[in-house]
């Protein structure tokens, strides 16, 4: 027999009900969410989306461009008004808008534009070509003028003037034909431009010194005016460089930088171990053979323009991997840090002594010391040791 009471208490508790929007089959929904994929962009960057493509924007590296662009614009205009002949600021400026005498009109806008635009091109591209080889070697050592990349630039150029009594350096296109065929030896001695790049760097010192040894022969058999001239050029001088040789570094430069930023940033995968590269789809014997050959024309058009000048491709790409972040090959920055560095000493060289001091020996006064604390700072999280 049925309780009665209990019957009208089981019909006052309601029934659990759907929710509204769910069909007759439809499951309960679960109590807890999915939780959201991981976040893995850099810190540094920001994602921009078009449809479906996707851009990685650097951010702190957009920023470091800017600002050393603006430096290169403060550096041209302390180098345009920076003399060795006694010429003052106001003498300069009318020379600038071309309202002086006609004298001083050709030295500032003739002569003296020109050579820091130049100088500012060869810090570019010794810049790019350190980057492209420390990285490369996996060496913040393995530069252009360690390795014997510039004495090769230097001996070919030296070599066009056997004979000559005027003094005069030869073609500028002499020196990335000298780079290549001292890059070539340094490959086959090294036996390749593999990852061990302590090899390259040994091998490269090696032939470095040997062909500097000839080339200080061929020029101790030259008669006075020949040797002096030449020497000039091969400390690192900007003296007389112009446009007929700056329009073709211009081109240079234009031509190979797309393939330089491409080639960085492959290598930023080569960081790794060669399978760990092959195994993300790198073609890493290509890349290496384009960053080398990229690294050897960059270096040989500077050198064979302004003379082997020392120690910026080695200074730019550290400075430039401090400003940046290690979380890229700075191909870019590197080359604007070599511009810069290039300006700021040939405006120093023009103002310290009553003399104008070749902007080689004050990269390599500055550059001694920078050499040292490269070797004693512990280097953290990058593949150049």
């Amino acid at each position: 027999m049925t309780d009665p009471t209990a019957k009208d208490r089981a019909a006052r508790i309601p029934s659990p009900r759907p929710p509204a929007d769910a069909g007759p089959c439809t499951d309960p929904a679960p109590t807890t969410a999915s939780a959201p994929p991981p976040d893995v962009t850099p810190p540094d960057s920001l994602v921009l989306r078009t449809g479906a493509l996707s851009w990685l924007f650097p951010r702190r590296g957009a920023l470091v461009a800017v600002a050393l662009g603006l430096l290169i614009l403060v550096l041209v205009a302390l180098g345009t008004f920076a003399s060795s002949t006694g010429m003052g600021f106001a003498e300069t400026l009318s020379g600038l808008f071309g309202t002086g005498d006609p004298a001083t009109v050709m030295l500032v806008q003739d002569f003296r534009l020109p050579r820091i635009a130049v100088g500012v091109m060869v810090g570019a591209a010794l810049g790019i070509a350190g980057c492209l080889t420390q990285t490369l070697a996996g060496n913040r050592l393995a530069t252009p003028d360690i390795i014997g990349v510039n004495e090769g630039a230097t001996a070919a150029v030296v070599a066009s003037v056997v004979g000559s009594s005027t003094g005069m350096i030869g073609e500028w296109w002499l020196g990335p034909v000298g780079a290549v065929l001292a890059a070539a030896l340094v490959v086959l001695c090294a036996g390749g431009a593999g990852h061990r790049g302590h090899r390259v760097l040994v091998v490269g010192i090696g032939v470095s010194t040997v062909v500097g040894a000839v080339t200080d022969l061929v020029m101790s058999r030259q008669n006075d005016n020949t040797a002096g001239g030449v020497f000039l050029w091969t400390v690192g001088s900007l003296s007389g460089r112009d446009w007929s040789v700056g329009t073709p570094l211009l081109l240079v430069l234009l031509f190979l930088l797309p393939f330089a930023l491409a080639a960085g940033n492959r290598l930023q995968l080569l960081r790794f171990d060669d399978d760990t590269a092959a195994g993300l789809g790198v073609p890493v014997r290509r890349i290496r053979a384009l960053a080398l050959a990229l690294a050897v024309l960059l270096s040989g058009a500077a050198a064979g323009v302004g003379g082997p000048i020392a120690f910026v491709a080695l200074a730019a790409p550290v400075l430039a991997d401090r400003l940046g972040g290690r979380s890229r090959v700075p191909v870019l920055a590197s080359g604007l840090v070599g511009g810069a560095l290039i300006a700021g000493a040939d405006a120093l060289g023009r103002v310290i002594a009553p003399v104008e001091i070749p902007v080689g020996v004050v990269t390599s006064v500055l550059g001694g010391p920078f050499l040292l604390w490269v070797l004693f700072r512990p280097e953290r999280g990058t593949g150049r040791r």
